[in-house]
């Protein structure tokens, strides 16, 4: 299956407002793992409100070629 830009925005639209796992390289080797909930999308980034207790700042917007290149990886929770 071909993953492009528009199927990564078409699957995120279908989640908006679900619980997600964010995880994301920041580095050689280092990644940070955040959790939040999906709440918008936009045509070239998407939005994540973070858990307030973990995370020391609300909100968080990464682009759809973040996903591309597996610079960030989601994971969903019903």
């Amino acid at each position: 299956m071909a993953v492009t830009l528009a199927t990564i925005k078409q699957t995120l639209e279908g989640h908006v407002g679900s619980k997600i796992t964010l995880t994301a390289q920041t580095g050689r080797k280092r990644q940070t793992e955040r959790h939040g909930v999906l709440t918008e999308t936009y045509p070239a980034v998407f939005i994540v409100d973070l858990d307030q207790e973990e995370n020391a700042f609300e909100r968080v917007s990464y682009s759809y070629t973040d996903i591309l290149t597996h610079a960030v990886e989601i994971e969903f929770f019903e």
